[in-house]
Order: C-alpha cells, then sequence, then structure tokens
C-alpha cells in the first residue's frame, strides 16, 4: 500500500535514508537525524511536494518524495525531483518502481509537467529503475561528487508528463 507520509513514519524514512549515505547512494555524506528532517517534511505537503511511503504488513519498506527544481523560479514551478530510497532488506522487490510510479500519477495529477531524478553514476540499479519507469537519461555531470576523496558524476533523469507548449 503506497499512501501519503505522516510525520509519525520520519523515524522509519530517516532510517532508510540513512541506509542510502551508508552506502553511497546519495550526495550526503554524515547520517542524518529525525530532529534535521523536521523542516524538510514540513516543507513537502500532501498537496504540494507530497512524500510517499510504501507500507507491506505495517512496515515501512520505502519512501518517495517531490521537491521543487530551483524553489522559487517561476519559470521552472511545473517541474519537479523525484527521489527514493528503499530499505535494503526490500531492494530488487518492485518497491522503488511502485513508488516512483505513483508519484508520477500524483505529479500529472498536480500539474507537474516534467519530473526528473538525479542518480550517482555508480548506482545502476536505480539506473534501471528509472529507465523501467519511462525515464531517460538527459544529461551527465562528471565528477561533481567528491567521497573522501573518490569522484563520482551525476546523470540526470527525466520524464515529460505533459506535452510541450510551444509558441512558434
Amino acid at each position: 500500500m503506497i499512501r501519503i507520509a505522516e510525520e509519525s513514519d520520519l523515524p522509519s524514512i530517516v532510517a532508510i535514508y540513512n541506509e542510502a549515505i551508508a552506502t553511497r547512494c546519495t550526495g550526503e555524506t554524515l547520517p542524518v537525524t529525525v530532529q534535521e528532517r523536521l523542516p524538510w517534511f514540513a516543507e513537502h505537503t500532501p498537496q504540494q511536494y507530497p512524500i510517499m511511503v510504501e507500507i507491506e504488513k505495517g512496515e515501512l519498506r520505502g519512501w518517495c518524495s517531490l521537491s521543487p527544481y530551483r524553489k522559487g523560479r517561476m519559470a521552472l514551478r511545473y517541474t519537479e525531483e523525484v527521489s527514493y530510497f528503499v530499505a535494503t532488506r526490500f531492494h530488487r522487490q518492485g518497491v522503488g518502481l511502485a513508488l516512483v510510479q505513483h508519484a508520477k500519477s500524483l505529479a500529472r495529477s498536480l500539474g507537474t509537467k516534467t519530473l526528473f531524478a538525479i542518480v550517482l553514476e555508480h548506482n545502476f540499479a536505480s539506473q534501471q529503475l528509472l529507465e523501467r519507469a519511462g525515464f531517460a537519461r538527459w544529461g551527465f555531470l562528471p565528477d561533481v561528487a567528491d567521497f573522501d576523496g573518490t569522484e563520482v558524476g551525476q546523470h540526470y533523469y527525466g520524464l515529460r508528463l505533459a506535452p510541450p507548449n510551444k509558441t512558434p
């Protein structure tokens, strides 16, 4: 079951995110706390930039969020970043794909026109997941992330949810 996250889900969300930090699947390098993530959670309302969680048998197995791209720049207001994280023990069980598919549908209903995701170049599983979800590789920033002296790039994956509205 996928639903909108509640504040009581935040400890599980943080635990899953800290697993991703430990395995270098995100640009963060130090674990985060629930207290540190409270402002982030408050910015992600169900009506704008929701956080979704996947629950099975009472256990939160993964989460996904929609976030603004270049917040405050009105020309970019219909473009959002999708982020998703799955508890390690539930990898390769379809949790991430289900969350991303749900996020696509929810984003479309909220008026989002373009979704994108940023993936570290060594995160092949996430790249494959995004491609299965219909995203295409739109760009690459070489060697922009530094993990204790090891530099890696970031892939940008994008998906257009609405047809472009261009004037001639």
